[in-house]
């Protein structure tokens, strides 16, 4: 680990760097690690965001491109309600001031020249909102009666979704649609359209009702509702 006191490592976050006079911009964390392998740095990210933000749960991905490497932090629950742009950019920021700690970046915008160990992201899940959801109070509750993964299983060609509940404005609020075809990934439907199948963490079905959580910070209770009418 690069002592905070050591030439070059920062005691200032990222958020409160500032360019010089000529536009220069160099941040280098004081969690760095030259040449660190890409998953050991997502697992220290993940562990210190753990400890570091109270009550809140990540999950941790990378991606890797020809330009470099990403670690993506994405916000599962946090007691707080992010539902304000406001309160939405503060934590963000907060976050990827934690995730910034651990890499270097070296900038000048008026030269077009950038430099970083890794590129960092902090995104809100759809997995928040749902909480942030039921914390509050949801419409149309739906006993978890059946998996995402024993839906898959059962669901086939043949049966029908009729949607009881949706955001204002829906086109195909209260349509009755086929199921033409089922795939890994989603449902094709009647009228060349597709369901995708949510996260897990997304989907409730009791067997006959099934729930899909699609909020965000404009509704965190946006959900479809569907009515399973299985083929005879």
């Amino acid at each position: 680990m690069t002592d905070a006191n050591a030439p070059g490592a920062s005691a200032r976050l990222y958020s409160q760097t500032d360019h010089d006079e000529r536009g220069n911009f160099h941040y280098e964390g004081d969690l760095y690690r030259a040449g660190e392998a890409l998953p050991s740095l997502a697992s220290r990210i993940d562990r210190h965001l753990a400890q570091h933000f109270t009550g809140t749960s990540f999950a941790i991905r990378t991606e890797t491109f020809a330009g470099g490497c990403k670690v993506i932090a994405e916000i599962l629950n946090t007691p707080d309600d992010l539902t304000g742009r406001e309160a939405h950019d503060t934590f963000i920021g907060e976050v990827r001031d934690q995730m910034e700690r651990f890499g270097f970046t070296r900038t000048n915008p008026l030269q077009d020249f950038w430099s970083c160990s890794f590129y960092s992201e902090a995104r809100i899940g759809q997995a928040y909102w749902a909480a942030l959801a039921k914390r509050q109070g949801i419409r149309n509750p739906v006993d978890r009666v059946l998996s995402l993964a024993a839906f898959k299983k059962r669901v086939k060609a043949g049966d029908r979704l009729k949607l009881l509940d949706a955001p204002s404005g829906h086109r195909l609020l209260g349509t009755t649609r086929d199921i033409t075809k089922v795939r890994s990934g989603d449902l094709i439907l009647e009228g060349r359209s597709y369901l995708s199948f949510p996260k897990a963490s997304a989907f409730a079905c009791d067997g006959r009702l099934i729930r899909i959580a699609i909020g965000s910070q404009y509704g965190p209770d946006d959900h479809l509702l569907y009515e399973w009418l299985r083929a005879s």
